[in-house]
């Protein structure tokens, strides 16, 4: 991939996205294709084929898709898997016909089966049943590394796949009803701090375990295996570390500065006991996370109040 390369990020308004495009620019490549979903439709074929005819790109990052939380995912069942389906086909087969030298196709780490053993292990994919809330993503996901699998199996074609853990960074959702674990909490602390709430409640116990990336290494491990890893088996990317979610809300409290209370409510599910990835296969490629924890929080939470800053100018005015 050369500076002057033509690449194009499908979904670069996305945390995912996003990150891949600054890092992208960090690193001097002049000739980065976008279009937002207003100016390209990517579930309509004709116009998918038309503008890459037109635009002809060598690289792909596929991080366009259509996601949400557990309720949204639950609710448009058909939507979800409808929409990602025809996403992924249509970029993949358009890479495929317009002869892009490389394309990267982002899965995620919900797609592995429910009851599959911890760490999480690349060749574990497809070996049991799906969480059921989600089974339309991930089966969209899924076909996505199928399909990859298929045009090099069939066509020689260095398309790869990837599988983030869960993400949070620049760029985060921090919707009340939809956004995930990490993001509602820093925005749950912060409003609890804002209107000097005495305690915060966390749903659960606080003992399931999760992992954790900031979305600003997941571009740098995407860049890094576009320019190094030529494989057609997926590799999980993610900090091989994970904390009980009593532990993150401290974190979180700590950053936010919160000075009241936590308790659990322990008549909420808990959801799965633990969700580690297994990223030796990264870590032998030569890559290995750089932000930890705390002060991706730092700056996540730096972000979500830029954010807030904006939210309010704009009632504003």
């Amino acid at each position: 991939m050369e500076l002057k390369s033509r690449i194009y990020i499908a979904g670069h308004r996305g945390m995912v996205g996003g990150a891949i495009k600054r890092k992208l620019e960090t690193m001097g490549y002049q000739h980065i294709i976008t279009r937002t979903s207003g100016e390209l439709d990517l579930r309509d074929q004709q116009n998918v084929q038309s503008f890459f005819a037109e635009e002809r790109p060598e690289y792909v990052f596929l991080a366009a898709a259509k996601v949400g939380g557990i309720h949204a995912n639950n609710t448009y069942r058909a939507e979800f898997l409808y929409d990602n389906l025809m996403i992924a086909s249509n970029i993949i087969h358009a890479a495929w016909q317009q002869q892009a030298k490389k394309l990267m196709f982002l899965g995620s780490s919900c797609i592995y089966p429910k009851l599959a053993p911890q760490p999480l292990r690349e060749d574990y994919l497809l070996t049991g049943p799906l969480e059921a809330t989600n089974e339309p993503y991930a089966i969209a996901k899924i076909a996505g590394i199928k399909l990859c699998e298929a045009y090099r199996d069939q066509y020689g074609c260095n398309f790869i796949s990837v599988m983030p853990t869960n993400l949070y960074g620049i760029g985060d959702n921090y919707h009340p009803e939809n956004s995930h674990v990490l993001p509602a909490l820093i925005r749950r602390f912060h409003e609890a701090k804002q209107n000097n709430t005495p305690v915060v409640t966390v749903w659960g116990t606080g003992k399931p375990k999760r992992e954790f990336l900031y979305s600003d290494d997941l571009a740098d491990a995407c860049v890094f295996l576009m320019l190094n890893y030529d494989g057609r088996e997926l590799v999980n990317i993610g900090s091989g570390e994970d904390l009980s979610i009593r532990e993150l809300a401290e974190i979180v409290k700590e950053v936010v500065c919160y000075e009241g209370d936590i308790e659990f409510d322990t008549s909420k599910p808990d959801g799965t006991p633990r969700k580690l990835m297994d990223v030796s296969k990264i870590h032998s490629l030569g890559w290995k996370h750089s932000v930890d924890l705390k002060r991706g929080i730092a700056l996540a939470y730096g972000d979500f109040l830029k954010g807030q800053y904006h939210s309010m100018n704009a009632m504003h005015h």
